[in-house]
């Protein structure tokens, strides 16, 4: 599954000054920070590492939902859909959550 170049372009504009390295896992292109999954181009929807606790404040957004991959739902990561991934706020949002919830976790 090829992931959207255009997602990933602004997700890299908002990591920007950041230091970040990009992998490709889950079908697309993830950004890892401290050895970590912070988020994701997909194709279609971008992806974040939101954290367990912030869970229900992603899921209230427009458009954001639980993970779900291969039939299970994967806690403290969430889908934003590609109206809520082309949205600057929307976008910003789920990006300080995984980076304060990525931020607790010891370095890779």
């Amino acid at each position: 599954m090829a992931y959207d170049e255009g997602l990933a372009e602004t997700l890299r504009g908002d990591l920007e000054g950041r230091d970040v390295r990009e992998q490709k896992m889950f079908g697309g292109l993830c950004f890892m920070l401290e050895g970590h999954m912070l988020c994701g181009a997909m194709s279609g929807h971008a992806m974040f590492r939101v954290g367990a606790a912030n869970m229900p404040a992603a899921t209230a957004l427009d458009g954001v939902d639980q993970v779900e991959m291969g039939g299970r739902r994967m806690t403290g990561f969430v889908w934003a859909a590609e109206d809520a991934a082309a949205d600057d706020d929307t976008r910003a949002a789920l990006l300080k959550m995984a980076t304060g919830f990525v931020a607790t976790l010891p370095p890779k």
